[in-house]
């Protein structure tokens, strides 16, 4: 490939040799060297760099086209080569799953703190914002949150291979594509549940994300899809019928044959435009013998369960007959939950308490706060870690209130620890 011409999306992509990847990391040393001198006024001497004519025409015109041109070139290049030998064999027990406005990066950081191996999911991510947006501000993570998987939200297959190598150089041990989400406003983009309407469109677009990287892909879907006022499906979400078992069976096929490591399937139908989003989690019933049919149906591809499960035991029933469970939000409104199945998973666990818990947000608080972050998008996702506790109101007081109080710094987070050990005592050791 020359090194002036961006290749086309989505294309194979060849084995990346240690040689190549230090070649890539001294190009990419010479153009932030580059950007360092844009920014100061002055004008980089163009032998220097080796820039075709074209890039130091573009580069010399806006800095934001050549941060634009590097995160192509990390796209193209590879920077995934320092991930080549991460390994790829993910545990899939246990996972969190995606949600809008609540798994971002400081979310997954506390909820780490509960279980070391758990899987843990972006919120949806669209691959054009990734493509054409602030890559490195909506991707970006601690170390500490891998095992991290990506979930990505499109339907252009070029958009996403090119939005899945991008995702891999920043270090994720998974892309996810999302065919589950039944908002409005995520079908009105052409992504979400409605694609489970075009298998053949959704097998594209994870083979050409299979040929982009090297870590694994995988899909998260509801089991069917149906559109209507809610009178108007009553009788579609009563019973699930052999064409609609037939129809599910088909896409997960397409979806193995494209490349996909796993099929995570929300037991549920999804609502198109006659339900909102919190409804399609609660109205469409619970149909964990269909996805039971279906890993009987398909035994050779890995099959994780996500929707309704709230103890312990629900979740050990499930892991008898498929590979994972995926919890959503019961383990963000009682983050125990997530640390007592960690334990049933792996007793050899030591489970932290609360307070530790506490002190470990405190210290990546002051990280974040040096770097520019709020403290309130931080704490906001905290609220529920004494949830059914005596000293629970005082707590979640002081960790919303006082997060917002002008000055507020990481203080405020052993604070809040305090004073709910001294309203009721840790009961973190009974509960486990």
């Amino acid at each position: 490939m020359s090194r002036d011409v961006l290749p086309k999306y989505p294309k194979s992509v060849a084995p990346i040799h240690a040689e190549d990847a230090r070649a890539v990391r001294v190009r990419i040393d010479r153009w932030r060297a580059a950007s360092r001198l844009t920014r100061a006024g002055a004008q980089p001497v163009h032998g220097m760099f080796g820039l075709s004519r074209a890039l130091r025409y573009r580069a010399s015109r806006s800095l934001r086209a050549l941060r634009r041109i590097l995160v192509h070139w990390v796209d193209v290049a590879g920077l995934c080569a320092a991930f080549v030998d991460r390994a790829v064999n993910i545990d899939r027990r246990l996972s969190v799953a995606p949600m809008m406005d609540w798994t971002d990066r400081h979310c997954r950081y506390f909820l780490r703190g509960f279980s070391p191996a758990t899987l843990l999911y972006t919120e949806m991510i669209t691959a054009a914002a990734v493509t054409r947006g602030n890559a490195p501000r909506l991707l970006a993570f601690d170390p500490e949150e891998h095992p991290v998987a990506l979930q990505l939200g499109g339907s252009d297959p070029g958009e996403l291979a090119t939005a899945a190598r991008i995702g891999e150089a920043f270090g994720y041990d998974e892309i996810n594509l999302n065919c589950g989400c039944p908002s409005e406003r995520v079908a009105s983009g052409a992504f979400g549940a409605c694609l489970m309407r075009e298998p053949q469109r959704v097998a594209e677009c994870v083979a050409a994300m299979v040929a982009a990287v090297r870590i694994p892909v995988t899909v998260k879907m509801r089991i069917g899809v149906v559109s209507g006022a809610r009178c108007e499906v009553a009788g579609a979400l009563a019973g699930f019928e052999a064409d609609d078992f037939a129809a599910l069976q088909q896409f997960v096929a397409l979806m193995r044959q494209a490349g996909s490591q796993a099929a995570i399937v929300h037991a549920r139908v999804a609502v198109l435009g006659g339900l909102s989003p919190k409804e399609n989690r609660e109205v469409p019933p619970l149909r964990y013998d269909v996805v039971r049919r279906l890993k009987a149906a398909m035994p050779d591809i890995p099959i994780v369960l996500n929707g309704g499960l709230r103890t312990v035991q629900s979740a050990l029933d499930v892991l008898c007959w498929c590979e994972g469970v995926m919890l959503g939000r019961e383990a963000y409104h009682r983050p125990l939950f997530l640390g007592q199945m960690a334990q049933a998973l792996a007793p050899q666990t030591v489970m932290p308490s609360r307070e530790a818990l506490l002190m470990r947000m405190a210290s990546y608080a002051e990280r974040q706060l040096a770097a520019g972050q709020s403290l309130p998008a931080i704490t906001r996702h905290m609220l529920g870690l004494y949830a059914g506790e005596a000293g629970a109101r005082a707590y979640r007081r002081l960790m919303s209130e006082g997060a917002r109080a002008q000055g507020a710094d990481a203080q405020v987070i052993r604070r809040a620890a305090a004073s709910a050990v001294h309203a009721g005592g840790s009961a973190y050791e009974h509960s486990r």
